[in-house]
């Protein structure tokens, strides 16, 4: 069974760090583009940040480029969103995912939750003084 498992979220101060970690289970990362979404109570899931197998093919949404920092350590078949100067708006269940067959080579994966078909479970950040 593939699996993601998120971990790493909690409670932060604004202007606090958070390290987000994907884990796959049941499947290897290597080839896999992965894509890290949001959501916000009340609001739809948004693409955050993207990162492709190799890990030279990286991608922000603009809210929080010079803030987050998307990284993976294939050896640890881990993905990570690192979260720094934390607002108030960052306040989201956190999930990340796969597509379904490995990813777009060389290129930007892409933000849009239609193209990934294998998802964790989230974790929820919460920002708050």
């Amino acid at each position: 069974q593939l699996q993601l498992v998120e971990s790493g979220g909690g409670l932060v101060q604004p202007g606090g760090s958070l390290r987000l970690s994907c884990t796959a289970s049941g499947f290897t990362l290597d080839d896999y583009a992965i894509a890290w979404f949001r959501q916000a109570p009340g609001k739809e899931r948004e693409g955050v940040s993207t990162i492709n197998s190799s890990g030279v093919s990286i991608l922000y949404r603009d809210a929080v480029k010079g803030r987050f920092t998307i990284s993976r350590d294939n050896a640890k078949n881990t993905v990570y969103l690192q979260m720094n100067n934390l607002k108030f708006e960052d306040t989201a269940v956190y999930y990340c995912a796969a597509p379904g067959v490995g990813g777009w080579g060389s290129r930007v994966p892409p933000l849009s939750e239609d193209e990934y078909e294998i998802w964790g479970q989230g974790t929820q950040v919460t920002v708050s003084a």
